[in-house]
């Protein structure tokens, strides 16, 4: 019975993403074919080092958020696929190099390339993909869009950076939560939605509301991705705790600490996921802590003020309704995935 289950739900997914897709599904082949392009070199080690980060390609969401809202304004052009490439490299690069910070040995279920090479292969491998990812940038010809570009890579720097201290400090703070997964998830959605209505030639008024859908977007997605976290599922590919472990607090701990003030001893459990002192045990109480105390449902219920809020661009800004259908089926697959 759970097989079957199992098989219906792959089934529905699959049918979901070909509805965000249906709108753009001829240049979205466009941009597949381009960018396996652009992670492809002849010499030996640096070629197998990219094939590697190719096979584990994922589902594109984040070009796809860009084809669409182009394809909104106006249409998908060279310009666009372009800046599409550009924004999907420096992801991937962050990937790569994120990877080596935190001293990860997997990736999407495959091993990491600092963990299958070495970590200054990763750190060097990193870097050529950002840097190609400026070349394609610089193809679209347009300020703006290279200007994006360039400040998303400091956004994401600086909020690994605002993570790390944040591990140290001692207030746990559900504010910078969201500062944290703003610079580091969100930005990219919100550059992604940016870009695309940029790239279309969309007025300033409109590049802002695509922004905001976006920032919104992203903020769904990683609030899910750290809803994940507090289950054991192998199809999720991290282990129940991860986060913790890494002396990271997510929004349904923090909710569930700071409304709980009388558990001393949950809170001594924090300060020793932030001094990365907590033991495995220990990470399993302080789950079931959360899961008690009511912080998933609160995690669910700001996922779901968030989506309420990316629904109102669609209903404003979106008159297509083949767009518009593509849209909300991207939102209600970021909101309700399971890995």
């Amino acid at each position: 019975m759970d097989i079957f289950c199992n098989f219906v739900a792959k089934i529905k997914k699959m049918d979901q993403l070909s509805l965000i897709k249906q709108p753009i599904d001829q240049e979205f082949n466009e941009f597949t074919a381009l960018f396996k392009e652009s992670l492809t070199h002849g010499d030996h080690l640096l070629s197998e080092m990219l094939t590697h980060i190719r096979q584990r390609g994922g589902k594109r969401m984040r070009p796809i958020l860009t084809l669409l809202i182009a394809k909104n304004y106006g249409g998908v052009t060279a310009e666009t696929q372009n800046a599409a490439i550009g924004l999907e490299l420096l992801h991937t690069a962050s990937l790569v190099h994120d990877d080596v910070v935190d001293e990860s040995e997997e990736r999407r279920g495959q091993a990491s390339v600092n963990a299958t090479y070495s970590n200054n292969a990763a750190v060097l491998v990193g870097d050529f993909i950002l840097s190609t990812a400026l070349l394609y940038v610089s193809h679209t010809n347009n300020q703006r869009i290279i200007s994006n570009l360039a400040q998303l890579g400091r956004t994401l720097a600086s909020g690994e950076l605002l993570q790390l201290w944040n591990i140290s400090n001692k207030d746990i703070s559900e504010d910078i939560y969201y500062d944290v997964i703003k610079q580091k998830t969100a930005v990219l959605f919100e550059s992604c939605a940016a870009i695309g209505a940029l790239s279309a030639g969309a007025s300033d008024e409109e590049v802002e509301k695509a922004k905001l859908f976006g920032q919104n977007l992203g903020i769904m997605f990683q609030i899910r991705d750290d809803i994940f976290d507090y289950y054991d599922s192998k199809e999720i590919g991290k282990p129940t705790g991860n986060d913790m472990a890494e002396g990271k607090l997510t929004l349904p701990v923090i909710y569930a600490l700071n409304n709980n003030p009388q558990y001393e001893a949950m809170m001594n459990l924090a300060r020793k996921v932030k001094a990365r002192t907590i033991n495995t045990d220990e990470i399993a109480v302080l789950v079931e802590f959360t899961k008690r105390s009511g912080g998933i449902e609160y995690a669910e219920k700001r996922m779901e003020d968030f989506h309420q809020e990316a629904l109102k661009y669609l209903d404003e800004s979106v008159s297509d309704t083949a767009i518009r259908d593509a849209l909300k089926a991207y939102l209600d697959y970021v909101i309700r995935r399971n890995k």
